[in-house]
């Protein structure tokens, strides 16, 4: 597919161009490519060689509809025309899965938006160090002509931009604020840098080393990321939490937490502090002893039976649940430790009636099949932490100061932002079971734009590639014939 320069002026172009001819500047010529308009200057000389007039075309710089004319910089000259080829299948992907952030961040970061917008999308699929993202950056089709500025030199300087601008971040996830599940966790991420925010703490891995405790609080009912804080090593309780929200409105959501922020003083602080909650209870819980053992109602989730049953117990409420495929792998293996000595008759009785259950408190009188669905939502939130881990641990090894490390955090966060918007458009076209980001990644990548700065060749889209945008719905690529 051919697209020549410009056929098509938009109207504000047009009067741009015709209030310069007004003012008596003649010679200007404007071309359009990937959605933008560029001002030449063009002028004719005699060819003595070849005995007639030849048109010369100089560079004059990029029109913007609110700026006017931007003159012509080194800088937007290599980000104009870097490549002549560029990767164009993935490209797209890629930009539409962050494009719901574009005015957001433009409005939080007026000064360095396109820089961290161009941070976070070449590392959505992994980690890429500073030092090349403008090499990546540059391999991928550019449909909205920006000219970040990626010197390596000047990456540091961005993040700690973005780092020590709070207001900013607040904006961003003010406006991802979407739902009214949200699941909390927290994680530690080690470092040896010598940053006032890391410190000695506990972490499942067992390592005395300086820490950074990072808090992830994720849209259960929209599958994305909401929020991230980074907090000293050392605190990972309640009461961080609480804190780390104040200046969000938190009126009508609830907090969806795992076993491991199971205790009554945490409970009693969460409804000190006003939040909804579904926390489930250790397995070890003296709770379990104030249910009725009967299991009264019962769902399906994914086709698998779950009964349950409900009571109140003084301000909050027990929902206990059994997943009937998961008591029946339970009791086969309790029966064959009991077979071989390894639990007398009273653990083996206590063990059989906790087989396939669990006990989830709330302050929520509702519908126990909400609150199930609500804790089971929480799972794209342990694997969401994965993918966020995954993104920092290079770089922030080696930070120097907090705000540079708040920054890093923040390009990461906005990172699995795109990474999930991408999960949840194949989840909803039933492909997320079969299809990663990472696979239709790579079936796009094989799509390439050619350009000689006059026109735009796009590459043979293969059948599977094809096949892919048709159901997403994505349309990213022509269709056959056009």
């Amino acid at each position: 597919m051919c697209i020549p320069y410009g056929d098509y002026m938009e109207k504000w172009v047009a009067d741009w161009l015709a209030g310069q001819r007004r003012k008596g500047i003649r010679q200007l010529e404007i071309k359009r490519s990937n959605n933008a308009y560029y001002v030449y200057r063009s002028t004719t000389h005699w060819d003595r060689e070849l005995k007639k007039r030849r048109k010369t075309s100089k560079y004059v710089g990029r029109l913007d509809r609110e700026k006017g004319l931007v003159e012509s910089s080194r800088k937007v000259l290599s980000a104009i025309h870097p490549r002549s080829v560029f990767r164009y299948g993935d490209a797209l992907l890629l930009h539409k899965s962050m494009e719901s952030l574009l005015p957001i961040l433009r409005e939080a970061f007026p000064d360095i938006w396109q820089e961290l917008y161009a941070m976070s999308l070449v590392r959505i699929t992994g980690y890429v160090p500073l030092k090349r993202v403008r090499s990546r950056w540059e391999k991928l089709y550019n449909p909205a002509a920006m000219t970040p500025s990626l010197e390596p030199s000047h990456l540091p300087d961005v993040l700690r931009m973005a780092g020590v601008d709070r207001d900013g971040q607040r904006t961003v996830f003010g406006a991802l604020m979407k739902g009214e599940q949200f699941a909390y966790d927290i994680t530690a991420v080690f470092t040896r840098s010598t940053m006032n925010i890391a410190d000695l703490g506990h972490n499942r891995s067992g390592m005395h080393v300086p820490q950074v405790n990072l808090i992830l609080l994720s849209s259960v009912t929209e599958h994305t990321p909401s929020m991230v804080r980074a907090v000293p090593g050392s605190i990972g309780d309640i009461s961080t939490l609480i804190k780390s929200l104040s200046d969000i409105d938190l009126r009508g959501i609830t907090l969806v937490l795992d076993r491991g922020f199971f205790s009554e003083d945490n409970m009693d602080e969460l409804m000190d502090g006003g939040l909804n909650f579904i926390m489930p209870a250790r397995r070890n819980s003296l709770l379990y002893g104030r249910v009725a053992r009967k299991l009264t109602d019962h769902l399906f989730y994914r086709d698998r039976l779950v009964r349950f049953s409900k009571k109140r117990a003084g301000h909050r409420f027990l929902y206990l649940y059994q997943d009937s495929i998961l008591a029946g792998e339970e009791e086969n293996t309790l029966y064959r430790m009991l077979d071989d000595g390894k639990l007398d008759n009273d653990e083996f009785r206590e063990r059989m009636w906790k087989a396939g259950k669990i006990l989830i408190i709330s302050n929520m009188d509702t519908d126990g099949k909400r609150v199930y669905e609500m804790y089971k939502g929480r799972e794209d939130v342990e694997q969401q932490f994965d993918t966020f881990k995954s993104t920092l641990h290079s770089d922030i090894m080696y930070l120097r100061d907090d705000e540079s490390v708040f920054g890093h955090m923040f390009v990461a966060f906005l990172s699995l932002y795109g990474y999930c918007t991408m999960q949840n458009t194949l989840r909803k076209a039933s492909l997320l079971e079969k299809v990663s980001p990472a696979d239709l990644l790579e079936e796009f990548s094989s799509v390439y734009a050619i350009t000689d700065g006059e026109r735009m060749i796009v590459t043979e889209v293969p059948k599977r590639a094809r096949e892919l945008d048709e159901q997403l719905g994505t349309n990213l690529f022509p269709k056959n014939g056009s």
